[in-house]
């Protein structure tokens, strides 16, 4: 679907020079002399590079058209996530690379929501907030002021996050998916 350059927003998918791009940063520029034109900062999905291109304003570009799924995690091998569809059964299976660091927040039957273009999966959008146990974490040290300081922790799953020098080892917390960032206590 072509779109005016005035309405590409960030985090939309467009279509350009034979790829798929991810919009990170837009500015619309209208200078003193000569035409408006849009600063468009974009990550390419497929290549994972970076382009920075300036379109005029009376130019379009294609915006990608993605569906949306909602599969619920099964398990994992030791290169690919599978992935179910809860109304026909039918299995999927995401290469790790796809999904990345977040992948090691995936529990049981976890529902997440897969984003596929031209039938193949792009991207895997987990819940916003996941609970998580910590394995170990650091002793707090006496002194430290609570809201200053934060200290490392591993979690149970292997990822290593920074928390607040109340928590412990054992604990359960909520962790950020979108940032991989300590939410709360339980």
């Amino acid at each position: 679907m072509k779109i005016n350059v005035s309405e590409i927003r960030v985090g939309m998918l467009l279509e350009y020079k034979d790829d798929l791009w991810q919009v990170l940063k837009t500015q619309h520029v209208k200078p003193g002399k000569g035409g408006a034109f849009a600063q468009v900062e974009m990550k390419s999905i497929k290549k994972n590079t970076k382009l920075n291109e300036r379109f005029r304003s009376s130019e379009t570009v294609e915006k990608a058209s993605v569906e949306e799924n909602s599969y619920n995690y099964l398990y994992e091998d030791d290169n690919n996530y599978f992935f179910i569809e809860p109304k026909t059964f039918e299995q999927l299976e995401i290469k790790k690379s796809i999904i990345g660091e977040k992948g090691k927040l995936l529990t049981e039957n976890l529902n997440v929501s897969i984003s596929f273009f031209n039938g193949s999966p792009i991207s895997v959008e987990l819940p916003n907030q996941i609970k998580c146990k910590i394995e170990n974490t650091d002793v707090a040290l006496k002194g430290q002021t609570v809201s200053s300081s934060y200290k490392p922790a591993v979690l149970v799953n292997g990822l290593n996050i920074q928390v607040p020098p109340f928590i412990e080892s054992g604990d359960e917390i909520i962790v950020d998916t979108r940032s991989l960032e300590y939410i709360k206590k339980i």
